[in-house]
C-alpha cells in the first residue's frame, strides 16, 4: 500500500491555474485569479488584452503538457514556451515562507509578475518530476 502524498503548492497552484477553463475569458478573470492566488500586490491591476492572451497561452501550453496524449497539441505548447521565454525571473539564494519556489520574478508589471510566480511554480514541479503524477 502507498501512502498518498499531498501536493506541493507549486503543483496545487498549477492545477489551479489549468483548471480554470472556461473561468479565464476576460481580465476580470485573470485579475480574480492572480489576487485570489497572492499571485500580485492588493489594488488595480491593469490587465491588457495581450497579458490576458498570454496568461491563456502559458494555461493552455502547460495543460497540453500535462494532458499526456499521444499526440500532445504542438501548437499549444509552442504559444505557451514562447510565454515562457519573454518572462524574467530570478533565482532566489534563500526562498522564504511568501515565495517557496527557488525561481522569483524579475519584473514589475503585476501581470507579468503573476505569470512569472507561475512560471516558477511551472519550473518547481518539473524539477521534482511531480508533474507526471498531476492529472488535468
Amino acid at each position: 500500500m502507498t501512502t498518498p502524498t499531498r501536493p506541493s503548492t507549486a503543483a496545487e497552484l498549477i492545477a489551479d491555474f489549468v483548471s480554470t477553463g472556461g473561468g479565464l475569458t476576460d481580465r476580470a478573470d485573470l485579475a480574480r485569479f492572480l489576487r485570489e492566488h497572492r499571485l500580485t500586490t492588493e489594488g488595480a491591476i491593469p490587465i491588457t488584452l495581450a497579458d490576458l492572451d498570454e496568461a491563456i497561452a502559458l494555461r493552455d501550453g502547460i495543460r497540453a503538457v500535462l494532458e499526456q496524449r499521444s499526440e500532445p497539441d504542438h501548437e499549444a505548447i509552442a504559444r505557451g514556451q514562447k510565454v515562457l521565454d519573454g518572462l524574467r525571473v530570478t533565482v532566489r539564494l534563500q526562498p522564504s515562507r511568501d515565495t517557496p519556489v527557488p525561481l522569483a520574478p524579475a519584473v514589475v508589471d503585476e501581470v507579468r509578475r503573476g505569470l512569472a510566480r507561475i512560471a516558477g511554480a511551472w519550473a518547481s514541479v518539473l524539477a521534482t518530476g511531480e508533474w507526471r503524477r498531476m492529472r488535468v
